[in-house]
């Protein structure tokens, strides 16, 4: 995979979004329509792992997050890194509750795969979206 661009953001809700323009101004229109619906998808999902890592993460107390974003054979994929949680991973909840607790299925339902590494104290979180076509676009 080929990184496109990386842009590193406070730790803060005001941040987000800017990570869908960095997406938006990244991604289209080499790879990605104006108005096409897999830009709304991948917006979606990388506002909801921006936000988890502000939410949840030393990100969110003072530090930052990176949003990555690379292009593949047919494939276009965003990654976050937080500043990490004690340890502590992504968890799916398996019943999300009140108005929190569906971030993570929202990002399996939209993205064809996605997952988790450890980075140090950190943690990245990745989702992968298919282009249609089989590869991206220019």
């Amino acid at each position: 995979m080929e990184l496109l661009g990386a842009l590193t953001l406070p730790g803060i809700e005001r941040s987000v979004p800017y990570v869908r323009l960095f997406l938006r101004d990244t991604f289209v229109p080499g790879y990605v329509a104006p108005g096409d619906e897999l830009l709304a998808d991948m917006a979606l999902v990388v506002d909801e792992l921006a936000a988890n890592g502000i939410r949840h993460t030393a990100s969110g107390k003072g530090g930052k997050f990176t949003i990555s974003l690379w292009a593949g054979r047919g494939v276009l994929r965003a990654e976050v890194t937080d500043d990490g949680a004690n340890g502590a991973r992504p968890v799916v909840r398996t019943v999300p509750e009140g108005e929190s607790g569906r971030g993570l299925h929202i990002v399996g339902a939209l993205a064809s795969r996605w997952g988790y590494r450890p980075e140090g104290a950190g943690t990245t979180v990745w989702a992968e979206f298919p282009v249609r076509g089989g590869r991206p676009q220019g």
